[in-house]
């Protein structure tokens, strides 16, 4: 994708596109929210917000982290789609600010109040929606109009989740709303992305056998995991929930095989958006698994291969990806890049095999510190580059007259 101009004006260099303010909080937030988090479960560390230790940590991975990545991602994104300038600045540091309201409202909503705290955190999202339509209505952008319907359920889900959370004392419905609109994201978005990158790649540098362009069957998989996770949502322990899930399972893995991955293994950066995705797959059978057969894997086993792993993985490799590309840098994964990568998959699996033996503790404090590893290691590898301006292009050396 090229990039589009920007406009010149005082502010720095931070505050000229989306995915850079929003990148680098987002991955200090998802770093240091585990620390704070691990403390809170334990007793050791008192909380002022109005939602349960768990609640707090599921919000603030989709609707902190989760969300400021996405708002990254699409600020950065619907420039391309529609060439018109984007929000920068001024406006994009108030969006900046309303987000970081939302994390100090809810930390701190026993202060303030459930109420108060609902609206202030659930306004980010609302003004993402409108800035992302407004910007893509404009441009007559009329086909990527569809990317702000897993948006608009992520923010139907954080308004769920605050008021499930205050009338019921947990917000169990709130809580897998949130994670299935970010699993339809990463269908969509990474449906769009992964095979085109790696299309991209293996014309370049392995001729053969390409991905599969979208077509029925992406629609006809988009559509029966949509089904799926709406009955996860509301009726999670269903039979026949579990076996729309693992239908829905089987066909992300026939999907995920059809873009050619294995064949663009020798690209670090390419590899990682098919391993990422790979957990989506994963989370359905284990989710389908989970309620057709409780007694042989827990329920709760897929919600983390959905959130430690397909959130998690897709959204790092996305960041680190646009990251070098959108600052003028190689598309390379350094030895930095792969130590996070590693990092990441692996915070994934130990927290599902947590699950899996729980008479095993310690695979959750190793889980949460490789996933600190993963988000800190991302700032300080990609800090640098989001806050300085962007490379300017290499002359080639002129040989003298």
């Amino acid at each position: 994708m090229t990039t589009p101009r920007t406009k010149p004006g005082n502010y720095p260099a931070v505050l000229s596109y989306g995915f850079r303010p929003f990148f680098l909080m987002g991955a200090l937030y998802g770093g240091l929210a585990i620390l704070v988090w691990l403390p809170i479960l334990s007793g050791s560390l008192q909380t002022w917000s109005l939602f349960h230790p768990v609640d707090w940590h599921v919000h603030e991975l989709l609707f902190g982290y989760l969300a400021a990545i996405v708002t990254g991602f699409l600020l950065t994104a619907i420039p391309n789609w529609t060439g018109r300038l984007p929000v920068q600045g001024l406006p994009l540091a108030l969006l900046a600010l309303l987000w970081l309201a939302g994390r100090f409202a809810v930390f701190f909503s026993a202060g303030i109040g459930w109420a108060a705290a609902m609206v202030i955190d659930c306004a980010f999202l609302l003004a993402l929606a409108a800035a992302a339509a407004t910007e893509i209505v404009a441009g007559r952008n009329w086909r990527n109009l569809k990317v702000l319907a897993p948006v608009t359920v992520l923010f139907a889900a954080n308004v769920l989740f605050h008021i499930e959370a205050h009338f019921a004392g947990s917000a169990d419905i709130g809580r897998r709303l949130g994670i299935a609109a970010g699993i339809l994201l990463i269908m969509v978005i990474g449906g769009r992305i992964i095979p085109s990158f790696t299309r991209n790649w293996l014309f370049r540098e392995n001729p053969g056998r390409l991905p599969v362009p979208f077509g029925r069957f992406d629609a006809a998989t988009v559509v029966v995991s949509a089904v799926a996770l709406a009955g996860w949502t509301f009726t999670p322990d269903h039979a026949a929930t579990g076996a729309v899930l693992v239908a829905a399972g089987l066909l992300n893995l026939a999907r995920l095989a059809r873009w050619a991955g294995w064949r663009a293994r020798r690209d670090t950066l390419v590899l990682i958006l098919h391993v990422g995705y790979l957990f989506v797959p994963a989370g359905l059978l284990a989710a389908g698994i989970g309620a057709l057969a409780p007694d042989l894997l827990s329920p709760v086993a897929g919600i983390h291969l959905f959130g430690a792993g397909a959130i998690g993985t897709m959204t790092l490799a996305v960041m680190t990806r646009a990251s070098l590309g959108h600052t003028g840098r190689e598309l390379h994964a350094d030895a930095a890049t792969s130590l996070i990568y590693a990092a990441v998959v692996l915070a994934a699996l130990t927290r599902f095999a947590a699950v899996v033996a729980p008479e095993f503790p310690t695979l959750l404090y190793v889980s949460a510190g490789c996933w600190t590893a993963a988000f800190l290691g991302y700032a300080a590898r990609y800090g640098g580059m989001l806050v300085r301006p962007k490379l300017k292009p290499r002359q080639p050396n002129r040989v003298p007259a």
